[in-house]
């Protein structure tokens, strides 16, 4: 089955990145691109794609946003949501957008052919990362907190060193926050 699919992301090496992976599908070609949301909503409507490959993090428009106005949109093309970003809530803001799948690129060599087939087909497509059951990885705190604990703990050291003073309007306490 020949496709049409038009990808938007702000980085020419995920552009490229794409482009082989579905060199495994000849029948399947990329139509556009566009490096920000604001471009990915013109290009859907003037060349109706048969599916779309938004990133989230863009300029101009962030891709949620740019996937709800397509997804608005009379004729509207279906779009996979294609993010480095693993959060809670994240596929639910994605089907709230009218977002028809979500490959996290950490797993676009596993997961973009399938979801592209499934979302092609009239399926949608949310297996990912972000979806699957982790056992004993649910237990362990979020890498964020881990992070904002290695700053408490690296600015006590500094500050037990007395290389700083633990101050309020220091530079390294707006660090902490």
């Amino acid at each position: 089955m020949s496709a049409q699919i038009l990808v938007a992301d702000d980085h020419e090496v995920v552009h490229q990145g794409i482009s082989m992976i579905l060199q495994s599908r000849p029948q399947w070609h990329i139509c556009g691109r566009a490096a920000n949301g604001v471009e990915a909503v013109r290009m859907a409507r003037e060349l109706k794609p048969d599916a779309i490959i938004m990133d989230v993090t863009m300029p101009v428009m962030n891709g949620l946003e740019a996937t709800r106005q397509i997804s608005n949109s009379p004729q509207a093309s279906p779009v996979i949501v294609f993010t480095m970003h693993e959060s809670p809530g994240l596929i639910e803001s994605v089907q709230a957008a009218g977002g028809r799948g979500l490959v996290l690129k950490s797993r676009a060599a596993q997961d973009l052919i399938e979801a592209l087939d499934q979302v092609l087909g009239g399926g949608t497509y949310f297996k990912s990362d972000a979806t699957e059951d982790r056992g004993a990885s649910k237990n362990r705190p979020e890498p964020g907190a881990l992070r904002c604990e290695l700053v408490d703990f690296l600015f006590s050291v500094v500050c037990w060193l007395g290389i700083c003073r633990p101050a309020y309007d220091s530079p390294v306490f707006a660090l902490r926050i």
